[in-house]
């Protein structure tokens, strides 16, 4: 799909959180945002929600129209059947034959209009299931991207948490390593006493 600007808008964020720093020195989980900042960019990525979403939703409200204009062509179908039925019946030479053949007529219009029907629902239905399977497919790939973002946050601040720990040790050693000189420095300017 190439480089989306939804991944753009993450990666935004993920820069932008990079250059955020916590309120203590000492806290492994907080940061400070700028909350417009934020706000900003999440407003963007609500907009960019891409336009299959959207056509979704259309066909969704759509149904019902899709239903009414299967049930109107059903009726023409057996209105039809209705009308060669009359006809036929009115041929009185034939008339057995024709309340036969009107029967079949409107079994057939009635089998055609309930395979309209079901055609109709069945579509609507595919759309409706595809349109929630795309959805979730979007999400779950937000869903990762985010967690990639937590995921390599988290170990950014391990690593410089490690790196100042280990200058931590650096300097108590040294100290440790001044403290009996400065301790033997101080016996023997001191006089001693009779």
């Amino acid at each position: 799909m190439g480089n989306s600007r939804i991944e753009q808008i993450i990666e935004e964020i993920e820069d932008y959180i990079d250059t955020c720093k916590g309120p203590l020195l000492g806290s492994s989980d907080k940061i400070v945002v700028n909350r417009e900042r934020m706000e900003e960019l999440l407003r963007e990525l609500r907009l960019k929600t891409p336009e299959e979403i959207k056509r979704y939703q259309k066909v969704l409200a759509n149904k019902d129209a899709i239903l009414a204009d299967a049930q109107a062509k059903a009726d023409a179908i057996i209105a039809q059947a209705n009308i060669q039925n009359q006809e036929l019946v009115n041929e009185h030479e034939i008339m057995q034959q024709a309340y036969e053949q009107a029967n079949q007529v409107i079994e057939m219009a009635t089998s055609q209009a309930q395979e309209i029907l079901d055609n109709a629902t069945r579509d609507a239905n595919e759309i409706r299931l595809g349109a929630i399977q795309y959805t979730d497919d979007m999400l779950a790939n937000l869903q990762n991207m985010v967690q990639n973002l937590v995921d390599s946050s988290n170990s950014r601040y391990e690593a410089m948490m490690n790196n100042f720990q280990d200058f931590y040790n650096v300097i108590t050693s040294n100290r440790a390593e001044l403290a009996p000189q400065t301790n033997t420095e101080k016996s023997e300017e001191e006089p001693e006493e009779e």
